[in-house]
């Protein structure tokens, strides 16, 4: 078995005088845990260990064998013998860099597609999932994944159509919704879909913290006869169907304490090591190609390319290029704070507006945005150069995991411009589930992606509370005003409102559009129908691999 602590000395100590307390803090143990430790490592062999006489004295260190090249040989049998989650957690050891250069390059052989008994395809997975819960879902990594377990009543597209999915058809007028369920559709257990199902997720989205303002307008959910739902609402509901579309709408039943989907594939384990996803047979749709996907956990440097079965490093690849969504800087003017002061956002603006086109020397694959969150619609605008203002006091900025880059390069920018910034990180998860946590802080860099339609995901983005414009909604009256209108707007028309709502968050200096982002992953040739769904994600039910003749 490896000891990380080992490999963490053979990396960090070299041979000689040694201080046991120096030791013990590289290795982030007790002083007598680090004693206990090297006298082990001495009865075993692997180095001889003189202990300083005295507090502070140094002690002798001498290496016997060399740890690294005997633990990457295991490391390659592990990788020989097939155990794949096990040979991923040894990749997050602490090993010199050539050493998990050469690891990591032996281990991305095994990933990809592989015909053996099944026909299988292998992921890197950087994280593990936040949730597998339709509801919770307010991340793309998870929304990738529920969009492979769960379906909608109906699916809206890019160019505005609704097309049915669960439901074959409907009827549609200003007052009421009724869906027509197609029969027999199997839940992941072998269950049948009823209406009674459909009715359950509805009621609980309706009830939700996050979607409630969304279903406001729907006073009635039931089921009037067998495979119908109904839902009604007297005062109008423009976005009804558009609503039962997004993928927070999926449909799903809870069963001994699990969720059950009905999508192409079905959860098939979950852990912290690796994700499963495998065929469901009996899916009323056209059944996946591939047999299971499988994502593991690898460090974050890891290079994610997907090769198929037998194929090298030197087979051709394919760079798919998708949008990966775009950055705003959201300002906060309600923590009683400089930031409260129009100008003070104004002059900030100003230097986003100045200085947003060198983002792509901090990063290649994303670009100064010098229009806004629609792509296609929103126009160039921009800013007048305006006299500093006075800062009473140090501007506080959070920033995440993903935004590290970007948030440390408008740092600095500001800096530059005599701003004083206190800098905070949040996690992920704090910023995904604890929106208020933003109150916190007087500006933030946040990235998001839209789902497929663009139009409706705008509306989504002002309205759901896992969206961090609800700090700005939630306590702007004009904008509140805005908002309430789309109940009365035909969903064709909506991108005037939309114009119009984008031009007061920029002319307010609330939210500043800042970078568009792509993603580029290349395949190897052999994968077909390599097609972009979902929040820019490979839509994983229709990837086959063409085998070799």
């Amino acid at each position: 078995m490896l000891d990380r602590y080992l490999l963490t000395l053979r990396t960090q100590a070299s041979p000689g005088k040694i201080k046991v307390e120096d030791i013990a803090k590289r290795l982030n143990l007790s002083t007598k845990q680090t004693r206990r430790k090297l006298h082990q490592w001495d009865k075993e062999g692997w180095i001889s260990f003189s202990s300083g006489l005295g507090r502070g004295n140094a002690s002798i260190l001498n290496w016997l064998r060399d740890v690294e090249t005997e633990y990457e040989n295991l490391f390659l049998e592990k990788l020989e013998a097939g155990a794949i989650e096990e040979v991923s957690k040894l990749l997050l050891l602490e090993w010199s860099r050539e050493t998990k250069q050469r690891l990591m390059k032996a281990f991305q052989e095994n990933f990809g597609f592989h015909q053996e008994e099944q026909d299988r395809l292998m992921i890197p997975r950087f994280n593990p999932f936040l949730t597998v819960h339709p509801l919770k879902a307010a991340d793309t990594h998870s929304a990738n994944l529920i969009a492979n377990l769960y379906n909608r009543v109906v699916t809206l597209h890019a160019d505005n159509r609704v097309t049915p999915e669960l439901a074959h058809t409907w009827e549609y007028n200003d007052r009421f919704l009724i869906l027509y369920l197609r029969k027999d559709v199997a839940f992941h257990d072998g269950s049948i879909m009823k209406a009674e199902d459909v009715v359950e997720t509805f009621r609980r989205m309706k009830k939700d913290d996050h979607y409630a303002k969304l279903w406001e307008p729907v006073t009635v959910i039931e089921s009037p006869a067998p495979l119908v739902v109904k839902l009604e609402f007297p005062g109008g509901c423009s976005y009804i169907l558009q609503l039962l579309s997004l993928l927070t709408a999926s449909i799903f039943k809870e069963s001994s304490g699990s969720l059950l989907g009905t999508g192409g594939f079905y959860l098939a384990e979950n852990s912290e090591e690796k994700t499963v996803l495998s065929a469901f047979k009996q899916y009323f749709g056209q059944r996946p190609l591939l047999d299971c996907v499988e994502y593991i956990q690898v460090p974050r440097e890891f290079e994610v390319i997907y090769y198929g079965a037998n194929e090298s490093d030197k087979v051709d690849t394919q760079k798919v290029e998708s949008d990966s969504g775009f950055g705003i800087v959201v300002m906060n003017p309600y923590r009683n704070a400089d930031m409260g002061k129009k100008e003070v956002r104004d002059y900030i603006h100003m230097l986003i507006a100045n200085h947003r086109h060198e983002l792509s020397k901090v990063n290649s694959r994303i670009s100064g945005n010098e229009e806004g969150c629609l792509i296609g619609m929103s126009k160039t605008y921009s800013m007048p150069n305006i006299p500093r203002p006075i800062f009473t006091q140090a501007l506080k900025m959070q920033f995440v995991n993903y935004t590290s880059e970007t948030t440390h390069w408008l740092k600095d920018k500001l800096e530059q411009a005599r701003i004083e910034i206190e800098i905070e990180e949040i996690s992920f998860r704090e910023a995904v589930y604890e929106p208020n946590k933003r109150l916190e802080a007087d500006l933030f860099i946040h990235g998001e992606i839209f789902e497929m339609n663009q139009t409706f995901s705008y509306f989504f983005f002002l309205k759901n509370s896992y969206s961090p414009l609800q700090l700005l909604t939630n306590r702007d009256a004009q904008l509140q005003k805005h908002i309430q209108d789309y109940e009365y707007i035909p969903f064709e028309n909506w991108n005037d409102k939309h114009m119009e709502i984008e031009r007061y968050l920029q002319g307010e200096s609330l939210c500043i559009p800042l970078y568009y982002v792509k993603r580029r992953i290349p395949f190897s040739i052999s994968l077909m129908n390599i097609e972009i769904k979902h929040f820019g994600y490979v839509d994983l039910t229709k990837l086959w691999v063409k085998p070799r003749i």
